[in-house]
């Protein structure tokens, strides 16, 4: 009987470095811990694996865990590890192009709209490109974000209250702001509770709702605004090519079905975050309507920013006129 057992494990042994290595696996990196943010990529995970049951394997690695988040192109273009979580706000000129969808007011505030607009327009020739030959990287997983808004210690209800108010707001959306003159500032998440809470900022720009009840700013705010739904960071998910290419040809053509599921999970969490968080909201802040009048003062102000985003991108040689008409036409498509 000894000997028999002795055989089999032997016999594991000569086999499984066999199975491994004729099995394919993608590590992903993304900072923070699971949350509705995450649910695209955890859908595109499932639908993965079970397309190519044992000889896929999609690791998604929380927390940072293979390294910091803002050399994740750096990362994935020397294929470090295979794929990653990518927010164009965090790596400013590295993907110039695709910053047309962190164009303060361009996108509308449907969420499935939204969505449905950065598909399209990163399967553009254009982005795809640029993905391709800077990072070596093609874009899989969608992860888009709800609108922006505000919550914190100064009431907004219209662009005259923006005067004088110290913002948590980065980048274009920042340029808008200050011209009816807002003070933006760059605080990180973790850093938010604590900046409003000793006044160091008097309003935090986050995703509505799941950013500020995970973050739990509530606790040191008096107001959150509902309606200015700002465009923030556009996210999404990258892998290797090289990776890609070697993935299971069963992965590959479950893609399309793939990103689908992820984009209706992303929606549904994004909603079951609103459900959960607006009346907790309630007990503990105003929640101020922005009528739509107020949003279309800040947007038609944004028309100059967009097409001054365009003109920087031409004379640096790149195709901004006709990118950002692109968009311009897909989200009239999308919203007429």
């Amino acid at each position: 009987m000894r000997m028999v057992s002795l055989f089999f494990a032997l016999l594991f042994a000569i086999i499984a470095p066999t199975i491994a290595d004729d099995s394919t696996v993608w590590n992903l990196n993304v900072w923070g811990g699971k949350r509705a943010f995450t649910t695209g990529i955890e859908t595109i995970k499932r639908v993965f694996e079970a397309e190519a049951p044992g000889s896929f394997e999609l690791r998604i690695n929380y927390g940072d865990a293979l390294g910091p988040p803002k050399k994740n192109p750096e990362s994935v273009r020397a294929n470090a590890f295979e794929a990653a979580q990518f927010c164009v706000g965090y790596y400013p000129n590295k993907f110039p192009l695709l910053s047309v969808l962190e164009l303060p007011f361009l996108l509308p505030t449907d969420l499935r709209q939204r969505a449905n607009i950065e598909m399209e327009v990163l399967a553009h020739p254009f982005i795809v490109e640029e993905m391709a030959k800077r990072w070596n990287i093609k874009f899989f997983g969608p992860s888009f974000l709800p609108g922006y808004e505000f919550m914190g210690n100064k009431r907004i209800e219209t662009v005259q209250d923006l005067k004088g108010v110290k913002m948590r707001i980065s980048g274009l959306n920042a340029t808008v702001l200050k011209l009816f003159g807002a003070v933006p500032t760059m605080v990180t998440a973790p850093e938010g509770y604590t900046a409003l809470d000793r006044g160091t900022i008097d309003s935090f720009g986050f995703p509505y709702t799941y950013g500020f009840g995970s973050y739990k700013l509530y606790e040191v705010s008096k107001y959150v605004t509902e309606g200015f739904s700002m465009s923030g960071f556009m996210c999404f998910q990258g892998v290797n090519i090289e990776a890609w290419e070697a993935a299971p040809e069963n992965v590959k053509q479950a893609l399309p079905v793939a990103q689908t599921k992820a984009i209706e999970a992303m929606i549904s969490a994004y909603e079951e975050a609103d459900k959960y968080w607006l009346p907790i909201f309630r007990e503990h802040v105003e929640i101020v309507k922005i009528a739509p009048s107020e949003r279309a003062k800040l947007q038609e102000v944004s028309g100059k920013v967009w097409e001054q985003w365009a003109e920087d991108q031409t004379e640096k040689g790149r195709p901004g006129h006709e990118i950002l008409n692109f968009v311009k036409a897909t989200v009239k498509k999308h919203t007429n």
